[in-house]
């Protein structure tokens, strides 16, 4: 589940990390290495999703119009390609909607700083709950991003599952340009627009869902992640060539099939436990925004910008706006 982890944080969540420098990431797309055979069953599963491929979908219903923006929330320079298609959308929007606008960024640092369990555990460590080589496992892990053992010691699981997602090559680009995904970058545009930035859910929205995961269900993740950490770099490159290709189902099905070869991991358990995970952050997410976007589209023109991976499926947010009468037209 580490696979669907670094897909969920980077394609579907907005969460923000931070580290010293470190070295160039050099990864290998996976996809390059796969036989044409694997990679074409992949891309037919794929393809049974509705809206299983684009970045950019345009919906409209009544006179009313919002343009979805699927985003990938780590900086690339590929962005400029894509925030060059989204400018004139922009040029005509009376509202944006992100995941977190600057009201709910802000009200989040005021929430950490006023209760820091949020981030860290108030009756536990983590030697306590891990055999003794899977913390020291860890604890190297965590240094090599610049995060010391005994800090790392009193994190929620959930929370060094989530770094475990950013291999330490990446983490000096999280530091110096922490705001340069795709959303800060459309939330920019927006401001020098003097366009509204409002957000899709409450801040305290991600750390109700990781709450939602029981402590045993957390360390279990964190384990799955250590035993593949070395291939960070590998599953990251992979993540966000496929993004910048539209393909975040594809990629999905990918993580899909490398999670049935983590150690000890069965396809029953799998299953369950990525039901779990998608119902919690994406589906209910989704279902959540469905009624924000209706609102913001009856007052104006709407640009909405969220993680890729809300996009794709039966339970993306294309395709729940299309149950509910709108029509919907790819935009690459």
């Amino acid at each position: 589940m580490r696979n669907f982890l670094s897909l969920l944080c980077l394609l579907a969540i907005p969460l923000g990390v931070s580290a010293p420098a470190q070295a160039a990431c050099q990864g290998v797309n996976l996809f390059s290495q796969m036989a044409p055979a694997e990679r074409t069953r992949l891309e037919q599963t794929a393809a049974t999703h509705p809206f299983h491929q684009g970045n950019l979908w345009r919906a409209t219903k009544d006179g009313q119009q919002i343009t979805l923006v699927g985003t990938y929330h780590l900086a690339d320079p590929r962005h400029d390609q894509i925030l060059a298609q989204v400018q004139p959308h922009l040029d005509t929007a009376t509202t944006v909607l992100v995941e977190a606008g600057p009201e709910e960024e802000a009200a989040l640092l005021a929430a950490v700083a006023k209760d820091p369990t949020l981030f860290v555990m108030p009756d536990t460590t983590l030697p306590t709950l891990m055999a003794p080589e899977d913390w020291e496992t860890l604890s190297d892990a965590m240094a090599r991003r610049g995060i010391p053992g005994f800090m790392a010691a009193k994190f929620q699981p959930w929370y060094l599952t989530v770094l475990l997602a950013v291999p330490p090559c990446m983490m000096a680009e999280v530091q110096a340009q922490p705001k340069t995904g795709l959303d800060h970058l459309i939330m920019q545009e927006a401001r020098a627009r003097d366009i509204p930035v409002q957000g899709l859910e409450p801040y305290d929205t991600v750390f109700a869902l990781f709450d939602s995961f029981s402590r045993d269900d957390q360390i279990s993740m964190l384990r799955a992640s250590l035993a593949i950490e070395g291939q960070a770099e590998d599953y990251m490159t992979t993540l966000a060539d496929s993004y910048f290709a539209g393909e975040s189902r594809l990629i999905w099905e990918l993580m899909r099939d490398l999670s049935l070869q983590t150690p000890g991991y069965t396809p029953e358990q799998l299953e369950s436990d990525l039901a779990k995970m998608e119902q919690a952050m994406l589906i209910t997410r989704n279902q959540s925004w469905i009624p924000v976007l209706e609102t913001a589209a009856a007052k104006g023109l709407v640009l909405a910008a969220f993680g890729a991976l809300h996009l794709p499926g039966e339970h993306g947010i294309p395709f729940l706006l299309q149950q509910r009468g709108w029509t919907l037209t790819p935009l690459e």
